[in-house]
């Protein structure tokens, strides 16, 4: 099949084996490298951008492309969205994410949604602190397998995306016409602009703010709850993004707090279990015991289940442990009193919430589902909508 003019015209392509399992003819429609436009919510900041990977609507097109394509992985059984699913704000509803060899991750997937505003990407690695660093863990990790590449077959990935009729037109849209165009650099760049176009701010809440909407009595006393003194949300979930780690194109300072919130306390020394022991992992500061970072509240509602293993089910739990001030478990492996925990954030202390208070936070925490988003098509996976599947 040949493309002419790129710039101009509507290619129909052949991709093979991706996505959506089987041979799918798909139409790309190339825009000449069109330079990115933000469409941002109006209290939203420009997001930083690393200078040598620049947004642009062909690079985040290609990026969608791959990221929904399951020959990614190592046995070309699962995609990135494997683990990161749209209409769950890019989670995986599991307790814990599974990669493509049926290894269970030790932590629960996290959303992908605004991560552009994210001063660093993961549950607790100070250090990643860049889209196109982060993915290597993915794509490379051994510990746990998720996407399975490694020395041996990453040549042989690769080829899978070269040889198809598409994706070579595709990269080079994207990033210039060369021999080696499909690279894994390009791979790496693509998907992290794709990540990067992920902006959420349209729910009811958003709507309010804009004074197009107008919250219910019940929706309205969480909202004055969750930002007032008495159940203290606000600290480590506020901002435009409700979370406390910020950082945006005019940023002169992140800040990267993270936090231990009572979770664990196995017998009685403070402990976390193995290997799910927080920034401690990496710096073996006893005070970094049990610290992770406070995820972004936006579409919580459809995010289940939450904490870094998943082992808060539902909204409604979340609330009462944190009302508890951490949580005490009375038997087994892991017994001990989380609320009494020596590392835990002082922010995490016991609120006294009567019943309807906990319903009313609750009520307001789903006005920060985004419906819009988690149903836009320019998210959406292009070989199920190819195959009309």
């Amino acid at each position: 099949m040949k493309c002419t003019s790129l710039a101009l015209l509507a290619c129909a392509v052949l991709l093979t084996a991706c996505g959506g399992g089987s041979s799918t003819e798909v139409k790309v429609s190339p825009s000449a490298n069109a330079l990115w436009a933000w469409a941002l919510p109006a209290q939203y900041p420009e997001p930083r951008v690393p200078g040598d990977n620049p947004m642009s609507a062909d690079k985040v097109q290609l990026g969608r492309f791959l990221f929904y394509d399951r020959r990614l992985s190592g046995n070309g059984t699962q995609a990135c969205a494997g683990c990161h699913v749209q209409s769950l704000a890019f989670t995986d509803g599991k307790l814990t994410a599974i990669g493509s060899t049926g290894e269970a991750h030790p932590r629960n997937a996290q959303s992908i949604v605004n991560v552009a505003y994210n001063a660093t990407l993961t549950w607790a690695n100070p250090a990643l602190t860049d889209l196109e660093t982060q993915m290597l863990v993915p794509l490379f990790g051994t510990r746990p397998v998720e996407m399975g590449l490694n020395d041996a077959n990453k040549a042989t990935v690769l080829a899978r995306l070269s040889s198809d009729t598409a994706y070579p037109a595709m990269f080079a849209q994207a990033f210039g016409s060369g021999a080696d165009v499909v690279s894994w650099n390009n791979v790496i760049k693509a998907i992290s602009a794709f990540q990067r176009s992920l902006i959420s701010g349209n729910s009811k809440y958003d709507q309010y703010l804009a004074g197009k909407a107008t919250l219910t009595a019940t929706e309205e006393r969480g909202l004055n709850l969750f930002f007032g003194e008495k159940a203290e949300c606000f600290h480590c979930h506020g901002g435009f993004n409700f979370n406390d780690q910020v950082v945006h194109k005019t940023s002169r300072l992140a800040e990267t707090p993270f936090h231990n919130t009572g979770l664990f306390n196995i017998g009685g020394t403070g402990a976390f279990p193995e290997p799910n022991r927080g920034v401690f992992e990496l710096s073996a500061k006893p005070s970094d015991m049990g610290k992770f970072r406070a995820p972004s509240l936006r579409n919580v509602e459809v995010t289940a289940p939450y904490t870094h293993d998943g082992s808060i089910a539902t909204l409604e739990a979340m609330l009462d442990f944190y009302a508890a001030g951490g949580r005490n478990i009375e038997s087994g492996p892991h017994a001990g009193d989380g609320r009494l925990n020596p590392n835990k954030d002082p922010l995490v202390a016991r609120i006294s919430l009567d019943a309807q208070e906990r319903a009313d936070i609750v009520a307001f925490l789903r006005t920060l589902t985004d419906h819009e988003f988690l149903s836009n098509p320019k998210h959406a996976d292009p070989f199920a909508k190819a195959s009309g599947n």
